[in-house]
């Protein structure tokens, strides 16, 4: 999602008074802003320090206090405090401004939020800020109980952690006894310990407190930020559980926090990749063994949300697994997370260790170098996707042929529209003996034989055959066959461009076919007879019933299923947003409560657009008989795969014809291509 995060940060900042931006910008110094990221040194006028956005061993940082500007002499890098954050800390930019305008005590300006919402939102920041403060603490009496256990150190040592690798990840230790954490908070029956995780309270006991963590370990995991939202805690011997995590949390989300992140971020922009382990030892382990661009996953499979954070700070991820079955199935969930974001210009590969290694052992076995070649062959996403699909089947056989095809349809259509996802079709095409063009048409006959199959009562065809795909891979590219461009007649002659349109119809009204009158005036006797001569005056037509346009549909989807921006291309993402006043706006708007918030609700979005210019259009997408959303979310996500396909024809219509009429023969046949390989993807019109 690299590539929306430019269209959030244009949009976005429209929300905030530019006077307010730059009053915040005069009082912050962001010498202090990146000096809690880089170490800084005075150079002349100017703070110097090793670059954080590549690897470097001379400084060429340099952050000017006059200018409160930086710029990277190595690799060009430069910007304000804010443009820092985003880059380099990976917040949004409604975030980046929050966290500034907090550090100086100034309230960012919310007019457009009603009271209530506001005070809901400033409560939310309120419990936000007071429990990392509660963790914060917690992880400092951890630390300090860490330098008293030796045997926890000796854990430590028998590791290989050194003191530098177990103060930069905070590690520390939680003492045997059921109450220890009563000598750090003296008010142990403070609600807020049970809701940061840190305490437990059994209801069937009376409502007895006691310590969630003992004699165990301690893993402090951080945000971006760098604040503390969690712990994970490893015991020292062979006790179950192994590992114990904190509990879901207002601050915590095991779904979308990676371990070692924070610790993480400089070292995955000077490797050039991120290491996905699945342990905290792990990414402790690694870093003492020159991996510090290690992360690890929180006892739970990778999700999208974590691809997405990581590809934030890199354009490569490495996932490392153990070689056993485990980590086989391990790998097959990070697959599916790491799908949807596994564009042309990204780099995700799988490591499979053999099975009596995990990554610590084995950089202690064979070193170092040998890991690192380990990584650089790890398997590509395309190799590791075939042999999923593959996996059971014998491709000496008609039947095994088939049931790779089958295994294989979803994880292909869950790719992103590119050339990695064409290669691919060809690719499977070659193992099950079909043509490509052969194979697409069948995936595209599945999925619509699916789609049927799943509609709920009532559902029209149309509802179907607008849910189908990318179903076929043979688009003609170019122009047509004596390879010149329809200089006469319409290039989309053929396409429904009436699908979904805002406007009735200008057709004449319906009449029966022919006139009728029986003899004299008919009173219900008599035989009739047709009447050529003299027509029916014309039927009054009957009010029309306005239809939802296609970029209507579009933000119909989007704000019920927030969770499917994750799936757009960054085309996608620029023809919504381009989209005129009031649709482009709030598409706009929901890209930033996504990044800032990550998927929601319609009912938590209703109450975001109170007082919002985006209100009125949102509302009216979303009310009405046309707002249910029937079907499963594949489904749907195919509906809005056709609708936006729809709308980008749609708008390279009127740049064909501008480079038709300007006699621009490259651009028109650039365009045309576009344009061609969009209609191979829509669906067929539905029969009238």
């Amino acid at each position: 999602m690299r590539q929306t995060q430019a269209v959030h940060r244009e949009k976005t900042p429209v929300s905030i008074p530019q006077s307010f931006i730059q009053e915040l910008l005069s009082r912050v110094d962001v010498v202090d802003i990146v000096g809690r990221y880089v170490q800084l040194k005075k150079g002349g006028a100017n703070f110097m320090g090793l670059c954080p956005f590549h690897g470097e061993k001379s400084p060429s940082f340099s952050v000017s206090p006059s200018k409160q500007f930086y710029h990277c002499f190595g690799c060009g890098k430069n910007g304000n405090a804010i443009s820092f954050l985003m880059d380099h800390a990976g917040m949004g930019f409604i975030e980046a401004v929050n966290d500034l305008a907090q550090s100086v005590g100034l309230q960012v300006p919310d007019d457009d939020i009603s009271p209530q919402d506001r005070e809901r939102a400033a409560a939310a920041r309120q419990k936000q800020a007071t429990l990392t403060d509660v963790l914060e603490k917690a992880a400092d009496a951890y630390r300090r109980h860490l330098r008293e256990s030796q045997r926890a150190i000796g854990y430590f040592k028998a590791r290989g952690v050194s003191g530098h690798v177990a103060k930069r990840y905070g590690l520390g230790y939680a003492p045997e006894g059921w109450r220890s954490l009563a000598s750090v908070f003296p008010a142990y029956d403070d609600p807020l310990l049970e809701e940061s995780g840190l305490v437990i309270v059994n209801e069937e006991d009376g409502g007895k407190r006691y310590d969630r963590f003992r004699d165990r370990v301690m893993f402090p995991i951080r945000n971006v930020k760098g604040e503390c939202i969690g712990f994970g805690g490893r015991v020292l011997g062979d006790e179950k559980p192994k590992y114990l995590n904190s509990p879901e949390t207002p601050v915590f989300h095991k779904g979308r926090e990676l371990y070692g992140l924070f610790e993480a971020r400089t070292p995955i922009r000077e490797a050039g990749y991120a290491l996905v382990t699945e342990g905290y030892m792990d990414v402790v382990a690694l870093a003492q063994l020159g991996f510090p661009n290690a992360v690890a996953t929180l006892g739970t499979a990778c999700t999208p949300e974590h691809v997405q954070k990581l590809l934030r700070f890199t354009d490569a991820v490495v996932f490392s697994f153990d070689g056993d079955a485990a980590g086989r199935r391990a790998a097959r969930k990070a697959l599916d997370g790491a799908l949807p974001h596994a564009t042309d210009t990204r780099s995700i590969k799988f490591l499979f260790l053999p099975a009596e290694h995990d990554p610590d052992s084995y950089v202690r076995e064979h070193g170092a170098d040998a890991f690192a070649r380990c990584i650089a062959e790890a398997m590509p996403l395309s190799r590791f996707l075939i042999e999923a699909a593959s996996d059971g089947c014998d491709l000496a056989t008609a039947e095994g042929r088939a049931h790779m095809a089958s295994n294989a349809r979803p994880l292909w259509s869950a790719l992103p529209d590119g050339v990695l996802r064409r290669q691919l079709l060809g690719e499977l095409a070659q193992l099950t003996q079909l043509p490509a063009n052969d194979l697409a048409a069948l995936w595209s006959q599945a999925s619509a034989h699916d789609t049927h199959r799943r509609a709920p009562a009532g559902a029209g065809a149309g509802h179907a055959a607008h849910a189908q795909p990318h179903p076929t891979d043979d688009s003609p590219w170019g122009a047509g066959a004596d390879g010149a461009p329809p200089w006469q007649g319409s290039p989309d002659a053929g396409y429904d461009a009436n699908y979904g349109s805002a406007y009735p119809s200008t057709s004449a009204p319906y009449r029966k076919s022919g006139d009728w009158k029986g003899k004299g005036d008919w009173k219900g006797k008599g035989p009739w007879k047709k009447r050529d001569d003299s027509p029916w005056p014309p039927q009054p037509r009957l009010p029309a019933t306005p239809m939802a346009s296609r970029v209507d549909h579009a933000a119909r989807l989007l704000l019920s299923h927030m969770g499917f921006l994750e799936h757009l291309a960054q085309e996608d993402h620029t023809a919504l947003c381009a989209q005129p006043a009031p649709h482009g706006p709030l598409f706009a708007w929901l890209e930033a409560q996504f990044h800032e918030h990550g998927p929601q609700p319609w009912a938590v979005l209703r109450e975001s657009l109170r007082g919002h210019e985006c209100e009125a259009v949102a509302v009216k997408v979303m009310t009405g008989a046309h707002a249910q959303t029937e079907g499963d979310e594949a489904e749907l996500r195919s509906e809005l795969t056709d609708l936006l396909a729809r709308i980008q024809i749609e708008q390279l219509k009127e740049q064909l014809q501008y480079a038709l009429a300007s006699g621009d023969l490259n651009r028109w046949r650039e365009l045309d291509a576009r344009s061609r390989a969009l209609k191979a993807v829509v669906a067929p019109p539905a029969p009238k």
